[in-house]
C-alpha cells in the first residue's frame, strides 16, 4: 500500500533525514550532562552552545534571548505567565490585564479561561470575516491596565497573518509587552524577532522538520521573568537538563528551512494556488481568508455544509490527509472556535478543513487530491437522480 498523500503541515511536519542523522550523532557523542565540567559534558556543552547559536540565527535574535523548552505551548505558558508575574511583583503592579485574540490556539485560550476564572482579567480581541485582526477593537482594548498583549503570527487553521507591528505600537504606547506565537511562522516564512517589535516569541520545532519534544521562547534582552520551571539551567530561565539530541534536531531543522526557504515559499505558495484554483471550480466550495494576507501554504475551507469528519474520513479513505479546525469529542464535532469568531455558524464551523501543504509536496499530490476531491466529495455536493 503506497504512503498517503500528507497535506497536514501545519500540525506537524515529518523530521528530515539530515535531522535524525544530526540527532542521532548527539545521542551517541554528546550524551553527557552539559551542565558537568568534566570532558564528556564539555562535549554536550559545546554541541549546546553551537546550536542556540544556529536557532538564533534562523530566529533573528541574539543566543543569550534563546531559551529551549520542551515545545510551544511550554513556552507560551512560559511568556505568558512570566510576564504577568513580573508586572505583579514588581514592573508594573497596576497592570493585570491580559488582552489576547479570540482565534489564538486552543491551549492558549485553555491556559486564558483557567485564569479568567482565577479572577485575572482577560479580554479577547475579535476578528473579521476573512479572519483579519479587528485593529479597531485592539486600540480600544490596550489600556494603561494591560500587562501582556498575546497574539500569534499566522493562524493555524486559516494561514491568515496578523499585524504584528501594528499591534507592537498599540501595546508599547500603553506600556504593555507584546507575546507573539511564532509556531506557524517558523519554517514557513521568514522570522526575525529582533525587527519584529515582539517582546517575546515562541516557537516549535516540529511544524519546521525537527523533532517533537523541542521548542523555545524568546526574551528581550533586559526583560526579566520568573522561571516557569526553577532551576539554574538557561541561565536560571527554564530549569532541567537540557534536552541536547532534541536541541541538535532543531538546529539542523533551523539550517535546512534557512538554506531553501526563498525557494520554498514560492513553490509552495504556487502549488497551494494550484489547489485552490481547482477547488474554486466547485460550487459548494467556500475558502476562507482568500482576501488576506496567509501563509504561503494553507488553504482553509468547507464543501457547503458536509461535516468535517465526514469529509475527512472519505480524503483519508481516497489516500489524502488533512485535518480540521473543529475540536472532536465523544459527543460529536466541536465547531472550531477560529471559523465562529469569523462569523461563520455552527453548522459552517464544523465544516472547515484544513490543506497544509510542505518543501515535499508535489504537483503530482495536488492533482490527485483535487481528483479524490472529484471522486468522493463531489458526489455528495450534487446527489445522482435515483434511476427510474
Amino acid at each position: 500500500m503506497s504512503a498517503p498523500i500528507y497535506l497536514d503541515c501545519n500540525a506537524t511536519t515529518r523530521p528530515a533525514p539530515q535531522v535524525v542523522a544530526e540527532m542521532l550523532d548527539a545521542l551517541q557523542l554528546a550524551w553527557a550532562n552539559p551542565s558537568s565540567t568534566h570532558g564528556p559534558g564539555q562535549v554536550a556543552r559545546r554541541l549546546l552552545a553551537d546550536a542556540r547559536a544556529r536557532v538564533a540565527a534562523f530566529l533573528g535574535c541574539h543566543g543569550a534571548e534563546l531559551v529551549f523548552t520542551s515545545g510551544a505551548t511550554e513556552a507560551n505558558h512560559s511568556a505568558v505567565l512570566g510576564a504577568l508575574a513580573a508586572a505583579r511583583v514588581g514592573r508594573a503592579p497596576g497592570r493585570r490585564r491580559w488582552v489576547l485574540s479570540a482565534v489564538e490556539h486552543p491551549g492558549l485560550l485553555a491556559l486564558a479561561q483557567r485564569l479568567a476564572e482565577e479572577g485575572l482579567p482577560v479580554d479577547r480581541m475579535g476578528v473579521d470575516a476573512q479572519g483579519r485582526l479587528d485593529l479597531a477593537q485592539a486600540e480600544a482594548l490596550i489600556g494603561d491596565d494591560v500587562a501582556l498583549v498575546s497574539l500569534m503570527g499566522a493562524n493555524n487553521e486559516t494561514g491568515v497573518r496578523m499585524p504584528l507591528h501594528e499591534v507592537a505600537t498599540l501595546a508599547h504606547a500603553r506600556g504593555a509587552l507584546l507575546h507573539v506565537d511564532a509556531t506557524q511562522l517558523a519554517g514557513k516564512t521568514p522570522v526575525d524577532f529582533d525587527a519584529s517589535g515582539a517582546d517575546l516569541m515562541t516557537v516549535s520545532a516540529h511544524k519546521l522538520g525537527g523533532p517533537k519534544g523541542i521548542g523555545a521562547l524568546l526574551v528581550r534582552q533586559g526583560l526579566v521573568l520568573p522561571p516557569l520551571l526553577s532551576g539554574r539551567q538557561e541561565r536560571h530561565r527554564r530549569g532541567g537538563t537540557e534536552n541536547i539530541p532534541g536541541i541538535a534536531g532543531f538546529a539542523a531543522a533551523c539550517d535546512l528551512a534557512a538554506g531553501t526557504l526563498g525557494e520554498d515559499i514560492a513553490r509552495v505558495q504556487a502549488l497551494r494556488e494550484r489547489l485552490e484554483a481547482g477547488l474554486r471550480t466547485i460550487d459548494a466550495v467556500h475558502l476562507y481568508g482568500s482576501q488576506a494576507e496567509r501563509l504561503p501554504n494553507t488553504s482553509c475551507l468547507r464543501f457547503g455544509t458536509l461535516d468535517a469528519e465526514q469529509v475527512l474520513s472519505r480524503l483519508e479513505r481516497a489516500g489524502i490527509v488533512a485535518s480540521s479546525g473543529a475540536a472532536c469529542s465523544a459527543g460529536g464535532t466541536q465547531p472550531s472556535h477560529v471559523l465562529l469568531a469569523m462569523g461563520e455558524s455552527a453548522l459552517q464551523a464544523r465544516a472547515g478543513i484544513r490543506f497544509s501543504l510542505g518543501r515535499e509536496t508535489t504537483p503530482a499530490e495536488i492533482d490527485a487530491t483535487l481528483a479524490a476531491v472529484q471522486r468522493v466529495i463531489v458526489p455528495l455536493l450534487d446527489p445522482q437522480p435515483l434511476a427510474a
